[in-house]
């Protein structure tokens, strides 16, 4: 009976829940487009249970593209964003002190594309004038760079309206459809088109070599941020968030493409398993190793922030207020 007793404990404990750490905060997350891969490191923290290992209540809010989860931190209805750091500059230069407290992203990994049929006569980003340009929301980083992309090539960033098709599905039955010309997005959004052959790759920054190529240098992408005053009001918290995040940097590096696609949701494959591993090898060199954006990068954001917005182009900027690096250099060790 005693030894009956003591299984049935036994079975009855390891049934029963973990209890939550009795320092566990709630936090909430935005995000603008969670399936993508530019995003990858988010999923795995939430996924691998890092924010549970911490102590973080995650609620993430998945807002289909950037400039709208930057709204939400700004309105208030979140209190930590993962998105582009353009953002952090542009926060400053209009006296909202928003800090990037983690880089997840080292290179952008947008690509630019257009639609196969079309080929022949967008070559490059000099043609796109009158074109419809996919992104998955104005405003967002993917906006910005094919922006970019055409005053680079000699056109006004307005010779081509920029339609917001999303960060998933949507944005790939809009180029099936024929409803955009060009595309500015990520993968696996990239890699599906283009595994379709869909698509005609015109400018691609998951490497390198290719954000180079469009930037002149590194260009750091995407990173957690948050107002600094939260910041100095929960650096507890901060400093819990900011940890999960370093784990998942750390995975990803040491991780296989074919391990972080059993981590994933199964949805976020798009039916093809297979096809979204590639999509992670094409991208794997994008993610961050330091957490840290470097000068040269944060320098290099900035000129394009300047080059788009002519309002910023005159604006005393200090870039050391864009980034507060003291969460993850303790997380990193």
């Amino acid at each position: 009976m005693q030894r009956r007793s003591f299984l049935a404990g036994a079975a009855a404990l390891a049934l029963a829940p973990v209890p939550a750490r009795a320092d566990t905060v709630k936090v909430r997350i935005g995000v603008g487009g969670k399936p993508l891969l530019y995003y990858l490191p988010l999923t795995i923290a939430e996924r691998k249970g890092f924010f549970k290992e911490e102590g973080v209540e995650a609620e993430i809010n998945d807002f289909g593209g950037g400039a709208r989860s930057l709204q939400a931190l700004i309105g208030g209805s979140v209190d930590v964003v993962t998105g582009a750091y353009e953002h952090t500059i542009r926060m400053q230069a209009k006296g909202q002190d928003v800090r990037a407290v983690c880089e997840l992203g080292r290179f952008p990994a947008i690509v630019i594309a257009v639609r196969k049929d079309l080929a022949d006569t967008v070559k490059s980003a000099a043609d796109f004038k009158g074109r419809k340009i996919g992104v998955t929301a104005p405003g967002s980083s993917t906006a910005l760079t094919a922006q970019y992309a055409m005053l680079k090539a000699g056109l006004k960033a307005s010779d081509a309206p920029l339609i917001g098709v999303g960060g998933g599905a949507g944005a790939i039955a809009a180029m099936k459809k024929g409803e955009i010309d060009v595309i500015s997005h990520l993968d696996p959004v990239i890699a599906k088109l283009e595994a379709d052959g869909d698509i005609k790759v015109l400018i691609d920054t998951r490497t390198e070599a290719g954000t180079r190529a469009l930037f002149g240098g590194p260009n750091p992408a995407a990173v957690v941020y948050t107002k600094q005053d939260w910041i100095e009001h929960h650096a507890a918290a901060t400093q819990k968030v900011v940890n999960a995040f370093a784990k998942s940097l750390k995975w990803i590096v040491a991780a296989s493409a074919e391990e972080i696609a059993d981590t994933v949701p199964p949805a976020y494959h798009f039916g093809d398993k297979a096809l979204y591993v590639q999509a992670v090898k094409n991208s794997l060199e994008s993610y961050s190793r330091t957490g840290i954006p470097t000068q040269e990068g944060m320098a290099s954001v900035l000129e394009l922030v300047r080059t788009l917005d002519p309002d910023l182009q005159g604006a005393k900027i200090d870039l050391a207020t864009t980034v507060e690096d003291r969460f993850i250099k303790r997380a990193m060790g």
